[in-house]
């Protein structure tokens, strides 16, 4: 037995999958090559992760303090050196002028990858439900996808779902470095869930994906600092060396979803100049992340969350911000969700339509090279917008950056807006229909006419236990407190028996739901994330 050998099998005999391998396909994915793969990763990167997470702690104990986030001083020589790029992207990364978002169903991707968008990003986070069957099967879809046999017959509709000839190219989102996978353990711990996404995805596609001229591509979620960055490319370059495939076969893309990391995208390009190949506004975690950040500052306090638009000075300058370091070093800048779905509804729809066209027209001037959509129907639409501004060209990397500065007072600065109990009770109900259907299974789920996620969940949430621990006056003059939050949350448990029915009502969670709702959002020390309690009612 060589080195190699031995330390392939204690590295096998750490790992234990403690969910099922009973239903079919599901040996397949977890086959003894894919798990010592992923063993050698969380062997050599677990720690490290563990570790990066208590550095986010450190770090947001000093906002809590007081600090605001800020440019990093040890790192100003990497923003000032103008001449570094990006390795240049791909060919087929190179236009992602729409791209569509949704959950790994095997029918929901079918119908994405159809959808006529540039681009499908199958999230494994904050669209899909951390289920083990849905984490097992979401990697079942992607390979098949990938291999182009994947098909779904709807029994309900007698409709069976194929791939179109012209599929969209497709990028997997794993989950967040925060949260675990309880049914995958390594030494007897539960091993980062992000891994498990990164590694059997990488497995089971990279040669289907190679013999179409393809690489293997990445959305990566809630990263905040350069160190984090440098996490994932250290997992890049190490899985490039295991499967001896050149460098670059895996290329990323980061959301620039959270307060600390704005504060540091050069340095996050910069560290993983050999595989990242663009940056995205994911603006709903932004807001939410704005809110956790800045939660203990009394003077960053933000209205309800369906009035803060991206024309809010604090979002207009993070995006144009984001454009402009991307296209400095050579990156494509994506914009933010359009979570609209079509309405049946006339008058409704061209409500709908007109408010994706003043959002997408947004992006295009602001430099944007894409967008996103959470609904096939809305393809067209910003399609059509996004070509109307570009004339012919597939993105603007050649788009005159703006000379005006944009500084933390500018990202940080605070906006006006309503603080009233229709608000209040609207976020009440979103919170706990969209937490019972994720400890349900369900990760995507249509509501009051928009694709939520748990994104918005997680706005919601943090809204509401800012303004009780502030304990702000709404905009009637009462003031806001776990009383009166209580009593709303119960009260609006009514109103969703009446809007779901008694049938609905008794076979769901809607009880325990509201139960852990109010105690996210009235506890002392705020949950950096409202998916981590609720993983453990999965």
């Amino acid at each position: 037995m060589t080195m190699n050998d031995a330390k392939e099998e204690i590295t096998m005999h750490s790992i234990q999958i403690v969910g099922t391998t009973q239903p079919q396909g599901y040996k397949d994915i977890l086959s003894d090559e894919a798990l010592c793969f992923l063993s050698s990763l969380v062997d050599k990167f677990g720690e490290r992760r563990d570790a990066l997470l208590q550095q986010r702690d450190a770090i947001q104990a000093q906002y809590d303090q007081g600090a605001t986030p800020d440019f990093r001083t040890d790192t100003k020589a990497i923003r000032d050196d103008k001449t570094w790029q990006i390795a240049p992207p791909p060919q087929d990364l190179l236009d992602r002028r729409v791209e569509i978002t949704g959950p790994v169903e095997r029918k929901m991707v079918i119908n994405a990858l159809n959808s006529g968008a540039k681009v499908f990003m199958c999230c494994f986070e904050d669209a899909s439900s951390p289920t083990w069957e849905n984490m097992v099967e979401g990697q079942i879809n992607l390979r098949d996808a990938n291999l182009g046999t994947i098909n779904y017959y709807d029994q309900s509709k007698a409709k069976n779902y194929t791939l179109d000839a012209d599929p969209a190219l497709l990028i997997a989102r794993p989950r967040g470095l925060h949260l675990p996978e309880k049914s995958i353990q390594f030494k007897h711990q539960a091993i980062p869930g992000c891994l498990m996404d990164f590694a059997l995805y990488f497995f089971h596609n990279y040669q289907a994906r190679a013999a179409k001229g393809q690489g293997v591509y990445y959305y990566l979620p809630k990263l905040e600092t350069m160190e984090e960055a440098q996490w994932w490319e250290d997992i890049f370059c190490f899985t490039e060396r295991y499967f001896n495939v050149p460098t670059g076969t895996i290329r990323a893309t980061v959301l620039i979803e959270t307060l600390p990391a704005v504060f540091q995208m050069d340095e996050i390009l910069y560290v993983m100049r050999q595989h990242i190949v663009a940056m995205n506004c994911g603006r709903w975690d932004y807001i939410f992340s704005y809110i956790k950040t800045l939660k203990n500052h009394a003077d960053r306090i933000l209205p309800d969350r369906h009035g803060i638009g991206m024309d809010q000075s604090f979002l207009k300058a993070y995006s144009q911000l984001l454009v402009r370091t991307c296209h400095t070093r050579g990156a494509l800048a994506m914009g933010g969700m359009s979570a609209f779905i079509p309405s049946k509804d006339p008058l409704e729809m061209a409500n709908v339509t007109r408010k994706v066209i003043d959002d997408k027209q947004r992006e295009a001037l602001n430099g944007h090279d894409g967008t996103w959509v959470a609904h096939p129907a809305l393809v067209d639409l910003a399609m059509s917008t996004f070509n109307e501004h570009l004339k012919g060209q597939v993105n603007q990397l050649n788009f005159p950056s703006p000379t005006h500065t944009i500084d933390a007072e500018q990202l940080l600065a605070p906006c006006p807006g309503t603080r009233d109990e229709a608000g209040v009770r609207k976020n009440i109900r979103i919170a706990v229909y969209y937490i019972e259907a994720w400890i349900q299974g369900h990760g995507c789920v249509p509501i009051y006419g928009l694709m939520e996620d748990a994104a918005t969940a997680e706005i919601s949430r943090a809204n509401l236990w800012q303004w009780i621990h502030h304990a702000i006056a709404l905009d009637d003059g009462q003031v806001f407190t776990k009383t009166l939050f209580h009593r709303w949350l119960y009260e609006e448990l009514n109103t969703i028996k009446q809007e779901v029915g008694e049938t609905r009502y008794a076979a769901g969670r809607f009880v325990e739901t509201a139960d852990l709702f109010y105690e996210l959002s009235t506890a002392k020390t705020f949950a950096s994330f409202l998916t981590l309690p609720s993983y453990q009612l999965l």
